[in-house]
């Protein structure tokens, strides 16, 4: 090789010994200063815990499950950093408004319904446009919205864990209203009424399943407390039996703005969503956040054989099955609306989520759409 290669290969050598020089200095000041860093830094404040969540439990104390319930949910709060939940219990004379509003009022992140349908309709009437979620530990026979929300039945632990820590979902809510309870028949005096509420017709009715006139109503307002307690839901279905061979209604309904139509039935039914105990679903089409009450119009003619045909369509709906043989004797027809008005020939019974409100010939419905933040689970 000549000179000229060597210095050429001196220089490569050279100039990598200086990268190596280089990157190990760079390295060790580095190193230093980190150490230094470290030795005269002041250690970090601790992060301050988050502010504690106020959670408000309001319980049916009239349950017999609610007590049982109480120990457990009171030491699962305490297990996951809740030390001093509010617990405030029901009474006759005030199911769950008004300690739902004093919740809301003492600042409760949540509101944890602990009953059954009649106690989650209070507190929910309470919390519907605020931001308070309301979360559910079904005690209770239906648990209809419990159901239709997919918690667990059965298991308080698994339900509160939902309600403190699972998504928040705004769901409808309906309200029914009494326009005239039928106390009065003549026209002139019924006007009066819409004018002058009477006692029943003072206020809206909150449902957030499904409410009812006529059939279904009749056989929840004739069910047996005691055997209810006793075999739960399935006490429904022997008062039933009762009213098979009940009259039909004939009714004028109208939808929003549609003309109103003269029909003959056995009861009408208008839902938010339609999933029922016993895996009865009334309402396949209904979904609880789309802004729309979902209607049925329940016929029978033939007696027994009409009962019986109308349950198979139940049953077939149910898995997504739907018949349109003409000239059935039992059957549902469906329709959807914001707004629903019925006037029936007679006064009638009327449920809201299976509570009886009363009795009522003119009433109209309506629907508040994403009313109510609800806790349901994430999955």
């Amino acid at each position: 090789m000549t000179w000229e290669t060597w210095v050429a290969l001196g220089a490569l050598v050279l100039a990598g010994c200086a990268v190596v020089i280089a990157a190990l200095v760079l390295r060790r000041l580095r190193e230093l200063r980190t150490s230094l860093a470290h030795e005269g830094a002041v250690a970090p404040e601790p992060e301050a815990p988050p502010t504690p969540r106020l959670v408000a439990f309001i319980a049916n104390p009239s349950k017999p499950a609610v007590a049982d319930a109480r120990a457990e949910i009171l030491r699962a709060t305490a297990e996951l950093g809740i030390a001093t939940p509010l617990w405030l219990e029901t009474t006759v004379e005030d199911p769950g408004v008004g300690q739902a509003r004093d919740a809301v009022r003492r600042g409760a992140d949540v509101v944890v319904v602990v009953g059954g349908d009649g106690t989650v309709r209070a507190v929910a009437e309470a919390l519907v446009g605020t931001k308070t979620a309301m979360g559910i530990v079904p005690v209770g026979t239906g648990n209809l919205l419990a159901r239709n929300l997919g918690l667990p039945l059965g298991d308080p632990t698994a339900a509160l864990r939902i309600a403190l820590d699972g998504t928040d979902r705004a769901i409808d809510v309906g309200w029914l209203r009494v326009l005239h309870d039928g106390s009065v028949e003549d026209d002139v005096t019924a006007a009066a009424a819409r004018v002058t509420p009477t006692s029943q017709a003072s206020r809206d009715h909150i449902f957030l399943v499904i409410a009812g006139v006529g059939f279904d109503a009749a056989m929840i307002a004739d069910t047996d407390d005691d055997l209810k307690a006793r075999v739960g839901w399935i006490a429904y279905f022997v008062s039933g039996v009762r009213h098979l061979h009940g009259r039909r209604l004939r009714a004028v309904v109208r939808i929003d703005d549609a003309p109103p139509e003269t029909l003959r039935l056995r009861s009408l039914l208008v839902g938010n969503c339609g999933r029922l105990p016993g895996g009865i679903t009334l309402l396949p089409d209904a979904l609880i956040d789309d802004g729309w009450l979902d209607v049925a119009a329940i016929d029978t003619r033939g007696g027994v054989a009409g009962w019986a045909q109308l349950f198979g369509e139940v049953v077939l709906q149910g898995v997504g099955v739907r018949t349109e043989l003409p000239a059935k004797i039992g059957r549902i027809d469906h329709t959807r609306g914001r707004t629903v008005h019925a006037r029936f020939s007679s006064s009638e019974q009327v449920q809201v989520d299976g509570d009886i409100i009363g009795r009522a010939r003119d009433v109209e419905t309506r629907v508040d759409e994403r009313a109510l933040v609800v806790r349901v689970s994430p999955a």
